[in-house]
């Protein structure tokens, strides 16, 4: 009688003029990223709406996949069946039936854009609502705060029926907005600053900074994971694993204690914005937040930020700590993040970081260590790989 699809609303996308096909086309093409793997799909837009079909795909795994890509405002799973009233009711109370047996109150809205249709939008609702309540003795209509909105779409390509819409998440398409290279730590910030910039429209790489033997291969393995995680959102992840032991040993040996961390930093952004341009990189992120930590003060960061030639997106900058774990909660890095495995932004830490450095000192300090070699070295010697594929 009726088969499952489900419809899309774009939500930002509307509000791009003349480039709103390319958004689409590119919204398009994550969602068949996102969904192929699971089930032959077809996907095309018209009317303002994007439609999902499929005769073969598990619809409870594709509603899951889909509230993970960017672009989204809401979608609603709904059931596709003929224009024909009679069809219309009866496919309502069997495709709803379960929520419908488990509420008490409802209404029926209706939304007729194929103005053919005999019947309009009043007399819709009042006979589907008069058939509902027929089959389901526990409801009563409540129009103005009903447990369940029964949603009928008379459109040009059939009759459309949902429940309520489930809510996107948001944004825009990953890739739309140019690529960028998040300096990735095991740490709580870092994968939500991540998430943060993919989800307005950016297309991820990672470098990630490892100090054997002062750091373990558990801690390379957590910032797979934390990749892994954010890549269902933001598609396929290029990683760059750098050795930097012998970087940190040439700043611990021969670095004043009290610079070390903002000298680190500075090291560790040359050498991200080397990788970034080699992938076409505009820009790098960083999951800093003002005054979370010594090295995030106001003048540590104009320190910092004077070490690169390109821009440094900082997604966290005034959020606390809470909001940024509810994020990480919410997209699952949080449980991993906190697993007890160092990362090198940890090891050599100074027992009294400079918070307010002088830059012209750091220069000095920076240029003292003669560290260009071990640059080069590191860059040459990064692994390659791929997170999400």
């Amino acid at each position: 009688m009726f088969k499952e699809v489900i419809l899309i609303k774009n939500g930002e996308l509307a509000l791009k003029g003349l480039n709103r096909r390319t958004f689409e086309e590119a919204l398009i093409r994550n969602l068949k990223r996102t969904l192929t793997p699971f089930g032959k799909i077809s996907v095309h837009r018209e009317q303002s709406t994007m439609y999902v079909n499929s005769d073969d795909i598990d619809w409870n795994e594709a509603a899951d996949r889909v509230s993970r890509v960017f672009g989204i405002a809401t979608f609603s799973r709904s059931c596709l069946c003929e224009k024909d009233f009679e069809v219309i009711k009866e496919s309502a109370a069997e495709y709803l039936k379960e929520q419908l047996s488990e509420c008490s109150t409802f209404k029926v809205e209706a939304k007729r854009s194929d103005k053919s249709f005999p019947l309009k939008s009043p007399a819709i609702c009042e006979e589907a609502g008069g058939y509902i309540l027929e089959r389901f003795p526990n409801l009563t209509v409540d129009v103005h705060n009903p447990e369940i909105t029964v949603t009928v779409e008379i459109r040009a390509n059939g009759a459309f029926i949902h429940g309520k819409p489930i809510k996107g998440a948001g944004g825009l398409p990953f890739g739309t907005s140019g690529k960028a290279t998040v300096m990735i730590s095991g740490g709580i910030d870092s994968p939500v600053a991540a998430w943060m910039m993919a989800k307005r429209g950016l297309q991820l790489s990672a470098v990630h900074f490892a100090s054997p033997p002062y750091t373990s291969q558990r801690a390379e393995e957590k910032v797979r994971t934390l990749l892994e995680k954010v890549s269902q959102w933001a598609g396929e992840i290029k990683l760059y694993i750098v050795p930097f032991t012998d970087i940190q040993e040439r700043i611990r040996d021969d670095c004043p204690e009290e610079l070390f961390t903002i000298i680190m930093r500075r090291i560790m952004i040359k050498i991200t914005q080397r990788i970034a341009r080699s992938n076409q990189s505009s820009a790098m992120i960083s999951g800093e937040s003002v005054g979370q930590v010594a090295s995030q003060t106001l003048k540590a960061i104009a320190c910092t930020n004077d070490a690169a030639n390109m821009p440094i997106l900082r997604p966290l900058v005034g959020m606390d700590k809470e909001e940024i774990i509810k994020i990480a909660r919410s997209i699952d890095t949080f449980d991993t993040s906190i697993l007890p495995y160092e990362d090198c932004c940890t090891v050599f830490t100074p027992k009294h970081p400079k918070t307010r450095p002088d830059l012209h000192s750091v220069r000095e300090a920076e240029a003292k260590l003669n560290i260009a070699d071990l640059m080069e070295t590191a860059i040459k010697e990064s692994r390659k790989e791929f997170i999400g594929k």
